[in-house]
């Protein structure tokens, strides 16, 4: 069975795309099969997995808008995970859908369309993009799950309730077995009072389970990028990258206990 899992947070700067390349990573070295799909348009995900986007003549772009066939998109990378990349391109996606029939669909049907071709993955981890549009609520539609990364910091917090509003939105109307798999802290200092107090409070602020462990603030993560892979290959022993395999290991659990209910 195929885990989907959107990683969402419409404000910027909070470790989004590092938490679906790490995780990713990670699960792919727990054995498990990996796709991550980007859905931003500014293509991080891709550039920090080594692909340049303004090498690429098809993306997921394509495939949402004029329905071309998922496995010619996707791409195998060094770090042991399928991409499905982005271009700038897909920032015309959100005008392209806004008039389609059943818009909030369409990332699930590419989904089920993958699988119908034999394109079948452990896990599908899809990289939204830091706003609450079209390419978010199809993401949150084709999903099983939302995790939230979240900085720990007081203002980052800020957002977070209109997420949830969106949450429930979808529930109400495209996917009512959507739950939300806590909260993910990133960029957390432990030295600072301010840190360990906003961990502290996110649980009861937004009644949320937190994902552990939180994930340290390191230089290691800016530097992973430029060498077109994962902080897990670049900085192997770091304790970012120790942080995101104990936070795999986690989700791992989670999906296995939910395929047992």
């Amino acid at each position: 069975m195929t885990t989907t899992l959107a990683i969402a947070n419409q404000k910027g700067g909070v470790a989004k795309t590092t938490s679906v390349a790490s995780i990713g990573a990670a699960l792919a070295e727990l054995g498990q099969s990996v796709l991550l799909v980007d859905l931003d348009p500014q293509a991080c995900l891709t550039f920090s997995l080594g692909i340049d986007p303004e090498d690429l003549e098809i993306s997921v772009h394509q495939v949402l808008t004029q329905r071309i066939d998922p496995t010619q998109v996707v791409i195998e990378t060094e770090d042991g995970v399928a991409l499905m990349p982005a271009t700038i391109e897909l920032a015309r996606a959100e005008a392209d859908l806004l008039t389609r029939t059943g818009r909030e669909h369409v990332l699930r049907g590419m989904l089920e369309d993958l699988a119908e071709r034999n394109a079948s993955y452990d896990w599908i981890l899809l990289d939204c993009p830091p706003s609450l549009g079209v390419l978010t609520v199809a993401a949150l539609t084709a999903a099983d799950g939302v995790l939230i990364p979240l900085q720990c910091e007081t203002l980052s917090h800020r957002g977070v309730g209109q997420l949830l509003d969106t949450v429930h939105d979808v529930r109400r109307f495209t996917n009512r077995d959507l739950a939300v798999w806590g909260v993910l802290p990133t960029l957390y200092d432990g030295r600072t009072t301010h840190s360990r107090t906003v961990l502290e409070t996110i649980a009861e602020t937004y009644d949320l389970d937190v994902v552990e462990p939180p994930i340290p603030k390191t230089i290691k993560f800016a530097e992973a990028p430029a060498a077109g892979r994962s902080i897990l290959a670049t900085s192997r022993s770091s304790k970012g990258a120790q942080a995101y395999r104990e936070v795999a290991r986690n989700l791992l659990a989670r999906a296995s206990r939910d395929r047992q209910v």
